[in-house]
């Protein structure tokens, strides 16, 4: 056993490289060094991407994906929700990947570079029941991947560059399997390099008309990382150093970095960023999220968006680069455009007095009058409110009516958000929702028990199959 002492004075030396210092950090981070509140969100983000999988459960893109997976059989393998039988680990990665993450409906971190860090959740079970681990186990490995992901995001933007942010996730997802599958200190720096190396993807994703790959972008990558791990298993070894390189990660693809720290490398330090990270009330793109709640405070002002004749988004630089420049924006034609669009679902909120799934259906998109508000919606950066990013998310809305007032909302903080933190009960009921239709009360009640009690699990065999039982609607 590796004693605390020796963990944190194994981590971050002058000598290390990156990848060794990652290699390190994942070989000696151990459950007993995680704080309550961290394991605890664990198993919240964990219900709520099967709340987010229940969602997607038809969706095409998923449908795909469990296709690809059924012709594949694996010793070991791993559950792909929603299929008769196990497949290969790296597959299923990818299929519940794209379940977790296609409805844009999952937890968010927000800095230089945003993400969706439960997106690691997929590499985790996969690798992680594939090789028999615990509860505890999956926990700890998902504290790591959230860590390197989350701190590699404060530490240099890459969409600047033309890089999708889901180009971390490779390494991310390839130090929690490999850590999962038991490789040592030395095999984990392998699955590194290997997982770094061929795995850089294209901001194309999420520019201009978006397609179904939006959501399968972080799935691939859970699908590379656990095979690069898979890899280093068997004594691959790949390019190094893979960050340093004359031709490494950090000349080709995001500048020179080094995260400040990481959760735990010190003995006694609790500050792991799954705690900073936030659950998202509804199923839109991140930087929307107080767009929608401020719409809706417009609405208990009692603004009839009938009698709107114009509406001013005030917002941040990264919202509007992210969801408020794209001509495609204002006339969506997918879900995947539509939910990643400030002005549509601004819109949608102030109209329906919400935001749910059927918001994106084509029936809306299609909608002339809602597409009619969506036109008479102008976006505006704000220097004073890029200011507040990325503690926080403001968006001011200014509504002109017919009779010529005006209204005025904003919001900074949501609900979910880490400053404004949904409860437990928030989180079940998100559950709830989706599974209503798919899964019986019972079956239900019994996925969230399990959940719960994760640390309390010898494996994940009690869990996974009770997703085999999900009907479609």
């Amino acid at each position: 056993m590796t004693t605390a002492t020796h963990a944190a004075s194994s981590t971050n030396s002058p000598r290390q490289n990156l990848a060794e210092r990652l290699a390190s950090y994942a070989a000696h981070l151990t459950f007993e060094r995680l704080d309550t509140k961290t394991v605890h969100e664990v198993r919240r983000r964990l219900i709520d991407s099967f709340a987010c999988a229940l969602g997607a459960w038809d969706a095409d893109a998923p449908n795909v994906a469990r296709a690809i997976c059924r012709k594949v059989t694996s010793d070991p393998a791993a559950t792909f929700l929603g299929g008769e039988r196990k497949t290969f680990p790296a597959l299923a990665a990818f299929c519940n990947g794209v379940l977790f993450r296609y409805l844009d409906f999952n937890d968010t971190y927000l800095s230089l570079e945003p993400a969706h860090p439960s997106d690691n959740l997929a590499a985790v079970l996969a690798a992680g029941e594939a090789s028999g681990c615990s509860g505890r186990e999956i926990i700890t490995a998902t504290v790591l991947a959230y860590e390197i992901q989350c701190r590699f995001c404060d530490a240099a933007s890459i969409r600047k560059h033309g890089w999708d942010h889901v180009t971390y996730g490779a390494f991310s997802t390839a130090a929690a399997a490999a850590k999962l599958m038991g490789l040592n200190e030395g095999q984990i720096l392998q699955a590194l390099n290997l997982a770094g190396t061929p795995n850089v993807t294209l901001r194309q994703t999420r520019a201009g008309e978006l397609s179904e790959w939006k959501g399968c972008a972080f799935a691939n990558a859970s699908r590379n990382g656990v095979f690069a791990a898979l890899l280093a298993a068997e004594g691959l070894t790949g390019p190094a150093p893979i960050f340093e390189g004359e031709m490494g990660f950090f000349k080709q693809v995001s500048g020179e970095f080094q995260p400040e720290k990481l959760g735990g490398e010190v003995a006694g330090d609790h500050d792991f960023m799954i705690k900073k990270t936030s659950i998202k009330f509804w199923p839109a793109e991140y930087h929307s999220q107080s767009a929608i709640h401020a719409a809706l405070e417009l609405r208990q002002q009692g603004v009839d968006a009938s009698q709107v004749k114009s509406l001013d988004i005030y917002s941040f630089d990264a919202a509007v680069d992210i969801i408020g420049k794209d001509p495609e924006k204002w006339r969506p034609k997918t879900r995947e455009t539509a939910d990643h669009s400030l002005p549509y679902c601004t819109a949608v909120a102030l109209v329906d007095g919400d935001v749910t799934l059927e918001s994106f259906s084509d029936t809306r998109l299609r909608d002339e009058s809602l597409l009619a508000l969506v036109a008479r919606i102008k976006i505006h950066r704000d220097s004073a409110l890029t200011a507040r990013y990325p503690r926080g998310i403001p968006n001011r809305l200014e509504v002109t009516l017919n009779d010529g007032r005006k209204v005025v909302a904003e919001n900074e903080f949501p609900r979910g958000h880490d400053q404004n933190p949904m409860t437990d009960a928030e989180v079940e009921a998100k559950f709830l929702r989706m599974a209503t239709g798919r899964l019986s009360a019972a079956q239900q009640r019994q996925i969230l028990d399990l959940c719960w009690k994760l640390d309390e699990l010898p494996n994940l065999n009690g869990l996974l199959p009770l997703f085999a039982a999900v009907a479609s609607r």
